[in-house]
């Protein structure tokens, strides 16, 4: 038996054993068809290869009969007379297929602590177990051999596989039937499997041995590899890849066939043990080939000094004479090739000076066209590049997509080596002519076309970008390409760095005159990498553009649109991006009909379908190329369609996508059309208003946003139209000095398409069309000039119109309407806002003395449009005049809805816009102080409550130096009601502010309110202060709810039960029972709950007994619960603090206040106090 193919375990220090196994590898040589002896198969993967390693299958209820006769006495008796080693009993129950007693044994050996390492190798090996390689001795008997059809008991399992617990006499042997049935299908699955993987053995065997024998016969034949072998192959690879350290390698080489598991060897399929790894099989077959030095066959155990020295004489003398026959041999064909090399240089040179000659005769070559291939010269023939550059066609400098450079002479090409014109298909590659894309009817700016395609990301910066951007265009540019490219691919085409392929794919796909050749290269191109990251994207479409250059639209179309129609549905949405980027950065290079048909469904598809967010933005961004080269005009409809659905994508990108690059150049495009005032704007107006209708008793706000943002991202292009469409356009000198536009003339642009500048061609041109539409506006009016008559009378009134119906209470609607009107009058200028917004403003809102009344119906100055106009319109600029006016506004807003008694949501509204923003805090309290010491009560009033809404966003030095001190003034005011009005504003800053100076003056104002005996009956004040506590209870600081809330809340309820106005009372009451609900969620102290709390709701309890049953019910049981609390708080159940939670009654006490818990809307600055105890 051959060396590699010993079984390890099989080792012996007997002669008997060695004798025993010489008796079994003689029975292991015989073919399992007809028993004859055959030779020995050096394949390793055939069963012969490894036919002694121990693999018998043994039935957990059947033991060999010979294990009965051995003779316990007898063995003792042995073991007496010749001590045995263990290791020997070992192999020997193991070679005569003892399995359990083997078993047994390794058992017992393991718990007296002396493990053997054949027995542990043998047993944790699942191999030895998978298949029947041998008999017991009274088998053989019988005619099993080791092919026999025994197959694999489903319940054998590995030593380290085995559950002892479950067979352990204390564990529970009964189990569940659907498991027991499950095993049972199991077991079956396992032997018709392994019958199976038997009979695939066996027929992989006989093939071996079939092309063994035809390989001995004709070495020089080799077939084609067999599945089996393959997937062996993979397996070993694999393992030598791992072993090795190569790991990198080994995970591309596994991904690379994710069919096969290289975990298990089963899942090769072969019924055999796993063969020895790649280094064991190379030294075992390299061990048979020649050495260059002498050497003997040691298979043979001859030893060297054995020979004689004529042996070796002879030998040494035969190999060196064959060394010389070979030498001379290759100095004979060395000479040959030289002389043919000689002869072709020959050739070369003659073919060069005809080349010469034939340019002479044509055209004298330009003197400054070597260094510049692509230029095309003054005469009809372009130049011939040097040859060592190649013919290119290079993208990289080309600013125009439809004018690409020409290509070189198909006559110079043809002639320049005869032995290549008789090959057709590259005859015709080297005569193709110039190509010439399909340009759309379009008049955009070269700048604003420019920035269009700056949103096809591609790269041609970079090494690997310039090769990209190159296309050869011969055969031997293409080789040079080969050269450039392969030093760059070897070493990183397994790694990461697959797009090093695309020069070599796209060259090869151009110029390859099989039509599906070039399909399948594309294919390739496009799955070149499984999850293509942004680099590798940009890098691909580069090659895309390149190739749609080279090869002209009719190819793009019926090649690359293919691929990527193929790829729409992928299911990585990696690939679905390089589609949808794919579509955008191939528009200029399709057909037009192909461009606004079959592109804009495919993009219309995914903007609909795809689940991606970033799919759907790349959709966008290449839409918005189509409506840059789309020119038919029955597709508008179909943009603003397209426009609609995005604008209510719910990804934020795709929102972003819509405004930065969409709707600017769908902008441009209805421009031209002409549809931009006519269509688009209008269409968005009456949309806003028919959601106006809708939403009288409910606004959808989002929708409102939705269209709001649409018509703001159309004022640039809105004003790029009245200036490039007014009566001074004709008078644009560009000569000279042009003044630069100032930094802050318009609103930073949320992308370069929309900057005026880039879309009327350059910030130059824009500077001059700036100064004559300022000087038109201010000196020469707005006759004949129609684009900017209807801003004025068409779009402004309807603005302000729907501005008068939304809601003045939706702080999100005014927000949006301001940022419109505010970008609208930045955008158009100072002078147009003075000039033609404020005018019609003013008109409307008719600010003067005769308005006073509210029944006049003045009633716009409750409506939006006060607050709009005030934060959308006056604060565009911010000089001292600008500042004036607004404050100047404010006041009279605040005096005429004061004196009129009208409701102060428009003014309210005002000021919370405004004071979001830091910068008009000054000018805020400048128009309160106006307020503050105005001769009318009701503007005093106003002005205290408008206090309210400031101090939560003033800082606290603002609040110091003008809020409290106005406040105070207006506290001890000669009216009780301004005195009552500055009670809110005294309660938000007990909840806002920290310093304890402050905190002490409000204090003592509130104290005063409440124990100044000229109080006692002034029910609106109680109201005020109840309400207001009830606010800012919750929230304040725990040492001012503690000391002074609740103590005064007891004294007011306790003051209600003596109350002889039954209407007060109730309104006291009820405002007594909205503010103990929302101070229930405050952590209180048993000293308080008992002193205040509790006796506060008691007081309560008994004036809604007879007021509103339904209330006291309620009462009851926080007062019950609270009780319990105060009762449990010595056992040490609720320490430090309590929530009291209004609930109903019988329910849990724990649940009900870990609910509260999750309901506590304290603030955090004041949770740091929640769980402290009081002192």
């Amino acid at each position: 038996m051959a060396a590699g193919n010993v079984n390890p375990f099989n080792l012996s220090d007997s002669d008997d054993e060695a004798e025993q196994r010489a008796e079994d590898g003689v029975d292991i040589e015989k073919s399992p068809s007809d028993g004859a002896p055959g030779p020995l198969s050096n394949n390793p993967f055939s069963p012969q290869a490894d036919a002694e390693a121990p693999g018998l299958l043994v039935s957990s209820t059947r033991t060999s009969p010979s294990v009965e006769g051995i003779s316990v006495s007898a063995s003792a008796a042995a073991m007496a007379e010749t001590r045995v080693s263990v290791d020997v009993i070992a192999a020997q129950l193991i070679r005569d297929h003892y399995i359990l007693t083997a078993l047994e044994f390794h058992t017992e050996l393991l718990e007296s602590g002396r493990e053997l390492p054949r027995l542990r190798d043998y047993f944790s090996n699942p191999g030895n177990f998978e298949r029947q390689t041998g008999t017991p001795p009274a088998c053989k008997d019988q005619g099993l051999g080791p092919g026999g059809p025994l197959n694999r008991a489903g319940s054998i399992s590995t030593l380290d596989s085995l559950d002892f617990a479950r067979y352990s006499d204390d564990g529970n042997r009964e189990s569940d039937e659907r498991v027991a049935v499950l095993e049972f299908e199991l077991r079956k699955a396992k032997e018709t499997i392994q019958a199976l993987r038997t009979n695939l053995t066996q027929a992989a065997e006989s093939d071996t041995q079939e092309r063994n024998k035809n390989y001995s016969s004709h070495p020089e034949t080799q077939e084609p590899i067999r599945p089996l072998e393959k997937r062996a192959l993979n397996f070993l690879v694999n393992e030598y890849l791992l072993k090795n350290e190569y790991k990198l390698s080994a995970i591309t080489f596994s991904d690379e066939n994710d069919d096969q598991d290289f975990e298990l060897w089963d899942d090769v399929g072969l019924n055999i043990p796993k063969p020895p790894d790649l280094l064991q099989i190379y030294r075992n077959c390299g061990s048979a080939l020649p050495s260059p030095r002498d050497t003997v066959d040691v298979a043979v155990g001859v030893e060297s000094g054995e020979l004689t020295g004529n042996y070796i004489t002879q030998k040494s003398d035969l190999l060196q004479q064959q060394q010389t026959e070979v030498v001379e041999e290759l100095e004979y064909q060395i000479s040959l090739l030289n002389e043919e090399k000689q002869s072709l240089a020959d050739q070369i040179k003659k073919l060069q000076s005809e080349i010469q000659s034939l340019r002479r005769t044509v055209s004298p070559p330009p003197p400054d066209q070597g260094s510049q291939p692509n230029t095309p010269s003054s005469s009809t023939i372009p130049s011939q590049p040097p040859l060592e550059n190649g013919q290119y066609l290079d993208i990289r400098g080309a600013s125009e997509p439809d004018n690409p450079p020409t290509e070189s002479n198909p006559s110079t090409q043809t002639v320049s080596n005869p032995t290549h014109t008789s090959s057709q298909p590259h005859a015709k590659l080297k005569s193709r002519g110039m190509v010439v894309f399909d340009q759309p009817n379009r008049k955009l700016s070269p700048a604003f076309q420019q920035a269009l395609l700056s949103f096809c990301k591609m790269s041609a910066d970079s090494r690997l970008g310039a090769e990209v951007s190159r296309i050869a265009d011969n055969e031997e540019s293409v080789m040079l390409m080969l050269g450039r490219c392969l030093p760059h691919i070897v070493p990183n085409v397994l790694l990461a760095k697959r797009e090093e392929l695309i020069p070599l794919i796209l060259c090869t796909a151009c110029l390859h005159p099989e039509p599906k050749e070039r399909d399948q290269l594309l294919h390739i191109l496009f799955n070149l990498i499984k999850r293509p990251d942004d680099e590798q994207r940009q890098m691909i479409l580069t090659g895309c553009v390149a190739f749609a250059r080279h090869v002209g639209p009719t190819r793009v179309e019926a090649e690359l649109l293919p691929q990527c129609w193929e790829q729409i549905n992928h299911k990585y949405p990696e690939r679905r991006l390089l589609v949808a980027e794919a579509c955008g950065a191939l528009a200029p290079y399709l057909p037009k009909e192909i461009r606004s048909s079959l592109v804009l469904s495919m993009l219309q598809q995914m903007l609909a379908e795809d689940k991606a967010d970033m799919v759907r933005e790349a959709v966008v961004k290449s839409l918005a190329i189509i409506m840059g080269y789309i020119d038919d005009p029955d597709k508008y409809s179909q943009g603003f369609e397209l426009m609609l659905l995005s604008l209510g994508d719910p990804s934020e990108r795709v929102v972003s996508a819509i405004h930065q690059v969409f709707i600017p150049a769908f902008a441009a495009w209805t421009t031209e059309l002409g549809n931009l005032q006519t269509t688009l704007i209008p269409s968005l107006l009456a949309r806003i208003e028919k959601l106006l209708k809708q939403g009288e008793h409910g606004l959808d706000e989002h929708k409102l946003h939705m269209f709001l943002s649409a018509l703001q991202s159309l004022i640039p292009p809105l004003f790029s139209v009245v200036i490039q469409n007014a009566p001074f356009t004709h008078r644009v000198n560009l000569q000279g000095d042009i003044p630069p536009i100032e930094v802050t003339r318009f609103p930073r642009p949320a992308s370069p398409l929309q900057d005026v500048a880039t879309i009327v061609g350059s910030r130059e041109t824009l500077s001059a069309l700036l100064i004559l539409y300022d000087y038109q506006l201010e000196h020469e009016g707005t006759t004949g000039w129609d684009s900017l008559l209807w801003v004025v009378n068409q779009l402004l009134p309807q603005l302000i119109e729907i501005v008068g119906r939304i809601n003045v209470t939706s702080t999100t609607c005014v927000h949006e309407f301001s940022r419109f009107f505010w970008r609208l009058c930045r955008t158009f200028g100072k002078i147009f806002t003075n000039t033609k917004v404020k005018p019609q403003f003013q008109e409307i809102l008719r600010l003067s003395e005769e308005n006073v009344d509210a029944l006049t119906g003045n009633g716009i100055l409750t409506k939006a449009t006060v607050p709009i106009y005030a934060t959308g319109v006056l604060t565009c600029y911010n000089q001292d005049d600008d500042r004036k006016l607004l404050v100047g506004f404010l006041e009279d807003v605040m005096m005429t809805l004061s004196l009129s008694h009208a409701p102060l949501d428009s003014l309210k509204a005002s000021f919370v816009e405004l004071g979001a923003n830091p910068v008009y805090h000054e000018l805020l309290l400048t128009v309160l102080w106006y307020g503050v010491v105005h001769t009318s009560a009701l503007v005093r009033c106003t002005a205290a409550r408008m206090f309210e809404l400031l101090v939560k966003g003033v800082n606290e030095t603002l609040v110091a130096q003008r809020v409290v001190p106005a406040l105070i003034t207006l506290s001890s005011d000669p009216e009780i009601s301004v005195r009552i009005s500055t009670i809110p504003a005294f309660g938000t800053i007990m909840e806002t502010v920290t310093q304890k100076e402050l905190l002490e003056r409000v204090k003592m104002q509130l104290a005063s309110f409440l124990e100044d005996p000229q109080y006692q009956d002034q029910h609106s004040l109680h109201m005020e202060i109840i309400r207001t506590f009830g606010r800012v209870g919750p929230n304040a600081e725990p040492r001012f709810r503690d000391e002074f809330v609740l103590p005064h809340l007891h004294k007011l309820a306790l003051g209600n039960n003596v109350q002889a106005t039954e209407s007060k009372r109730i309104d006291i009451a009820t405002q007594l029972f909205e503010a103990y609900s929302a101070l229930s969620c405050c952590f209180i102290s048993e000293e308080l709950m008992v002193n205040h709390f509790l006796p506060g709701l008691r007081c309560l309890r008994t004036d809604m007994e007879q007021l509103s049953p339904e209330h006291e019910v309620i009462l009851s049981s926080m007062i019950k619960e609270g009780e319990m609390k105060v009762e449990n708080r010595g056992i040490g159940q609720a320490e430090g603090s309590v929530s009291i939670a209004a609930s109903l009654v019988g329910e849990d006490a724990k649940t009900k206040f870990l609910s509260k818990m999750g309901q506590l809307t304290t603030s955090g600055a004041m949770l740091a106090n929640v769980f402290q105890r009081k002192k």
